[in-house]
């Protein structure tokens, strides 16, 4: 067996390197090069400092240390062939071959931080959540932000919406809250989502993406007038934050919240900026693309220089009566919540404070999910919303594996011991790829001699939001009573009737657009822009919509605007150098291709 050393630097390095190897007789096969030696002499001829104060010894993958160069390799005899014995080589470029898992469909270009979330008002008269309950409840939290629609290596000062995602280990459980810096989205019909991020990406024939040829992306604009809302924001300053701590975050989504006496109230949240909201002109972004990793250096830079960035929360609250008299419906995600009819309430900060050690292990390992909840928190009837439910664990369990909740940076706190969690977590959740904690020899199945605890289902008896512990509550056989039963269907029955009240509210989505979706963007535009604010709009459109290769796509996208106002539908068009006749909501369809409903 021979051993050899590559190494690829400058010509007196490798002068010096085979001078030591000369010396050391490393054609004699029974010799072995002193690698000590060899580094430390290095060392000293670029006078380098080597010496960090990392203990860690090199060791092979199993744990074994290595006594010759990391990058040596063994062969048969002078001048090769390679052994396949050579662990240290072969696990090394096996390990390699591998280092990349799936890259995110959406969402893909981002980065994060670690931080606290701090209760600072009780929401206890609305919610039985551990984490609403005692003013001064902390728990750690790690965010990640992200843009949309571009890839991996894509500039991060792309206009576009920008992920907001955070992931809350609460004493009792994870809380992830999936949110974005835009209040709205583009869609309210679940199975468009697909379809709508495949017009963000690359032409499957020439592979451009958007920022080259823009005609896929306003082909599908044009022709699902509900995302006006989301364009109206995205193309206005949100659509590039100067920076991720000077931007805010918004649930979107209606959630449930339901207190100790079994009372519901629809909420949404939404995250303040303390440091403000900024964006950079259409101007300014651009020039920045070069910088690929502008608001990722800044933020890093921003913690790392002793200055966290914070946010204030709220909560915005509606009764069910309330949302049945709704002018829209709480399950539709294109529209907001006006904040005179439902004013914001202050509940909590978020703090960030600390970058991550490792990225891959602590923000490209990181896995947020909308159905990651608490009792007390629940999911509302919004099908964009219970798409997500389905979507992200799924898309987490391709990218990471079946085991993904147990790498350490989702890991929740209830599954580890002295974790000072009030209870200590099991399921019955077993092997697969990357099974961290199999959970010794607890039954994966609910066993007799070894049954499984549960809470208390009663909110009642929680005390500060956390749940009593009834031992073996389900051991044994269950037994039905015609009494328990008919509870259950008169309660069903009263859930159903208020949900369908709200359902006739949301009716108008199946026969698609009307008047209603462009009321919020109209608004937005004409009564909150100021004038600066509305010219940043137009230029922000006509840069991008000045990339559709297809003529009738682009004389469609200033009639596609002044459905929002008849205006801005005239100075997109002056900017795009096409016609321009304006089309009321009503003619609109007609206009541009009406479909079936059914």
């Amino acid at each position: 067996m021979r051993l050899t050393t590559t190494a690829t630097s400058s010509i007196a390095c490798v002068s010096y390197l085979l001078a030591t190897v000369q010396a050391a007789s490393l054609y004699n096969l029974t010799g072995i090069l002193n690698i000590t030696q060899t580094v430390q002499g290095l060392a000293n001829y670029f006078s380098f400092n080597y010496s960090n104060g990392d203990p860690a010894v090199y060791a092979l993958s199993n744990g074994a240390p290595y006594p010759y160069h990391p990058y040596g390799a063994q062969q048969a005899g002078p001048g090769g062939p390679l052994l396949l014995q050579d662990f240290n080589l072969m696990d090394s470029i096996s390990h390699f071959d591998r280092e990349r898992i799936p890259e995110r469909v959406v969402h893909a270009k981002g980065g994060g931080a670690h931080g606290y979330f701090e209760l600072t008002d009780s929401l206890s008269d609305i919610g039985f959540a551990r984490i609403f309950q005692d003013p001064g409840y902390t728990c750690p939290i790690t965010v990640r932000f992200s843009t949309v629609g571009g890839e991996s290596a894509s500039p991060d000062t792309m206009r576009d919406p920008r992920g907001f995602s955070i992931k809350l280990k609460t004493d009792v459980g994870n809380v992830d809250w999936v949110f974005l810096n835009s209040p709205v989205f583009f869609i309210r019909d679940p199975n468009k989502f697909p379809h709508f991020i495949h017009s963000q990406k690359r032409d499957p024939s020439t592979h451009l993406n958007q920022w080259l040829d823009s005609t896929r992306t306003w082909d599908y604009y044009v022709h699902n007038p509900e995302v006006l809302h989301q364009l109206t924001y995205m193309f206005g300053d949100r659509g590039c934050p100067k920076s991720w701590a000077l931007m805010n975050g918004y649930s979107g989504h209606t959630y449930k919240m339901i207190n100790a006496q079994g009372n519901l109230t629809y909420v949404q949240f939404h995250l303040h900026s303390e440091q403000g909201v900024e964006g950079f002109t259409d101007e300014e972004a651009t020039e920045l693309w070069a910088k690929s990793d502008y608001n990722t250096a800044e933020f890093y830079e921003r913690l790392a220089n002793g200055k966290p960035a914070a946010w204030t929360v709220y909560v915005q609250t509606m009764t069910p009566e309330q949302a049945e008299n709704f002018t829209y419906s709480i399950n539709d995600l294109t529209k907001v919540w006006p904040h005179k009819e439902f004013p914001l309430r202050k509940f909590g900060r978020i703090v960030l404070n600390q970058n991550p050690d490792n990225y891959f292990a602590e923000v490209e390992q990181l896995a947020v999910a909308p159905s990651h909840l608490i009792p007390g928190i629940e999911a509302s009837n919004d099908p964009v919303l219970q798409s997500r439910l389905y979507s992200y664990p799924d898309t987490h369990r391709h990218r990471l594996g079946p085991n993904y909740q147990q790498l350490p940076v989702n890991r929740p706190r209830t599954f580890e011991n002295g974790s000072g969690c009030p209870f200590l977590a099991g399921n019955f959740q077993r092997d697969g790829a990357m099974a961290i904690d199999n959970q010794r020899d607890r039954p994966n199945y609910l066993s007799y001699f070894s049954p499984m605890n549960a809470i208390g289902g009663d909110a009642s008896n929680y005390s500060h939001g956390i749940p009593p512990i009834e031992r073996a509550k389900y051991a044994g056989v269950v037994t039905n009573t015609s009494e328990a039963m008919w509870e259950s269907v008169q309660e069903e029955r009263l859930k159903r009737a208020h949900e369908e009240k709200i359902w006739m509210n949301s009716y108008y989505w199946v026969s698609g657009f009307g008047e209603k979706d462009v009321e919020q963007p109209r608004k937005l535009y004409q009564n909150v822009y100021n004038e600066t604010q509305k010219e940043m709009l137009v230029t922000a459109i006509v840069n991008h919509a000045s990339k559709v290769k297809d003529c009738k796509t682009k004389n469609w996208v200033p009639t596609l605007w002044g459905l929002v106002d008849k205006e801005l539908g005239q100075k997109v068009a002056n900017g795009l150098k096409v016609n321009y006749t304006y089309t009321p909501v009503e003619q609109y369809a007609k206009l541009v291709g009406e479909a079936a409903a059914y």
